[in-house]
């Protein structure tokens, strides 16, 4: 899969495409679907599939204050889409000559005059320009002299609720994480780079890969049962993480710190993902470091028993 930064990193070799426009926050069965028509109009039109994305997202710089929190970041993304057989990532800079685009110059500008586009396919409630001024209508209405196609597609239900990034939200939030498998169609994942950190969970004998989430997440923060994947265990390690600022240290960074059953791994600068299985507890602040870190042992006791009853179902 090939990542384009920015209009200007577009060549010649670049127009022409199936173009698929939006936020794909997680990736969710919706998306996915998508995706998939995306891939059969790519075929159909012999053209690579490409897929529009904006950092930050439209709402995180329209209002940062109440934007939502992020199902998945930047990377993850880009990993869920590599993995979803996505030819193309055209990563555009949401600014504020972006916000003030109108809808018809977007239309004319990128699609046309940028990439090319021969075909669209967007979710049918889809909207984009200044002040949200364009919808599947428009792009209908603009497609004849355009030369290309508009498809807008309705909504995926699971268990008769709409699949949306919001519903995944909702579900990681309380945290019911069968739900967001389903309406994700797989385990949520976090997906980072192991920075060092305080080195604390060593000295409690525990230590940990550490993942900086800046943006946050929109997962509850607390104690999980987890499997790591890096790339020489891509089949899994069982372990324990836990998400959060760590408040026994009075800290503010969201953190997830993750240690992994079996012989110590160094991961430092290596990209792993770590996959949520079962939700322990809330994140509690102790008196002491020895209080925290008898709760660290029997945090891990409790996800090794969760995953040898689960080799064992």
């Amino acid at each position: 899969m090939e990542l384009i930064r920015g209009l200007h990193n577009l060549a010649p070799r670049h127009r022409g495409c199936v173009l698929s426009i939006g936020n794909f926050d997680g990736l969710h069965l919706g998306h996915q679907a998508l995706i998939a028509r995306l891939r059969e109009l790519s075929r159909q039109h012999g053209l690579p599939s490409t897929v529009m994305v904006f950092e930050p997202t439209p709402r995180e710089y329209l209002n940062p204050q109440t934007a939502p929190a992020r199902i998945s970041g930047f990377r993850g993304k880009l990993r869920l889409l590599q993995r979803s057989g996505v030819d193309r990532v055209l990563l555009l800079r949401f600014d504020r000559r972006l916000a003030h685009l109108a809808a018809e110059d977007f239309v004319r500008q990128i699609l046309q005059q940028g990439l090319g586009v021969r075909a669209v396919v967007v979710g049918d409630d889809f909207r984009f320009g200044h002040k949200r001024g364009g919808d599947v209508s428009l792009l209908r209405a603009m497609s004849g002299d355009g030369g290309f196609s508009v498809e807008g597609l309705g909504s995926v239900e699971v268990d008769g609720l709409r699949c949306s990034s919001t519903a995944v939200r909702q579900a990681l939030a309380l945290p019911e994480l069968d739900r967001a498998h389903t309406l994700l169609g797989r385990r949520y994942r976090a997906v980072g780079r192991v920075r060092r950190g305080l080195q604390l969970g060593r000295k409690l004998g525990m230590p940990t890969a550490n993942l900086v989430l800046r943006r946050g997440t929109a997962l509850a923060h607390g104690v999980y049962s987890v499997k790591a994947y890096w790339p020489e265990r891509p089949e899994g390690a069982p372990g324990v993480a836990s998400l959060g600022v760590r408040p026994t240290l009075g800290l503010t960074a969201c953190l997830l710190e993750t240690h992994v059953f079996g012989d110590p791994v160094s991961l430092y600068g290596a990209e792993i993902e770590i996959e949520f299985w079962e939700y322990q507890r809330p994140q509690l602040r102790f008196e002491s470091l020895d209080a925290l870190a008898a709760q660290m042992q029997l945090d891990g006791k409790r996800a090794q028993a969760f995953f040898a009853a689960q080799d064992r179902s």
